[in-house]
C-alpha cells in the first residue's frame, strides 16, 4: 500500500477533533516536541475517533480483528512545545477491501502545526488479511 491522501490543514475538512497537552517527557532539552512522540498522539486520536463512532478499538479486537498500520507520513510544519493545548483533527481519508487510510491535522489554536497520514491492513487476531467491516465503508461514503 502507498500512501495516497493529502491531509487538508482546514480544520473544517475534520468530522472529529480530540484535545491533547504535551507533556514534558515528550519534549527535547529545547522544550520541543521530539518527531518520534508525533505517532502516539495521532494514534491516541484515532483511537478516541473509533470510541466517538461507537466501534471501540478493544471491540474490534474482540470482534477477532486487528487495523496493523502498514504506513506512517508526517510533515513538520511549525514545533510543538511543552504544554501547548493541540487539536487532532481526524478523518477518514480512503477506504478499500482491506485497508483504509486516516489523515491528521494538528494545529494549537488556529495555528497548523502538522500533518499526516496512516495507512492501515486489517488482519484476523491470526494476521491473516481479511475484509474490512462494513461500518468502515460506510464511514467512506458519509463523507
Amino acid at each position: 500500500m502507498r500512501i495516497s491522501a493529502d491531509p487538508s490543514t482546514d480544520p473544517l475538512d475534520y468530522p472529529f477533533t480530540h484535545r491533547l497537552r504535551v507533556r514534558f517527557a515528550e519534549t527535547d532539552g529545547m522544550g520541543i516536541v521530539h518527531h518520534s512522540r508525533y505517532l502516539p498522539m495521532v494514534e491516541e486520536a484515532r483511537v478516541a475517533y473509533l470510541r466517538h463512532i461507537g466501534h471501540p478499538y478493544q471491540e474490534i479486537r474482540e470482534d477477532g480483528l486487528e487495523m496493523n498500520v502498514l504506513e506512517a507520513w508526517m510533515k513538520y510544519r511549525r514545533p510543538l512545545l511543552f504544554d501547548d493545548v493541540v487539536d487532532v483533527h481526524t478523518s477518514v481519508a480512503s477506504v478499500e477491501r482491506a485497508s483504509f487510510q486516516m489523515e491528521y491535522l494538528l494545529t494549537v489554536d488556529a495555528d497548523v502545526r502538522a500533518t499526516g497520514v496512516t495507512a492501515h491492513g486489517c488482519v484476523t487476531n491470526a494476521g491473516r488479511p481479511t475484509r474490512l467491516p462494513a461500518w468502515m465503508h460506510e464511514l467512506e461514503r458519509a463523507k
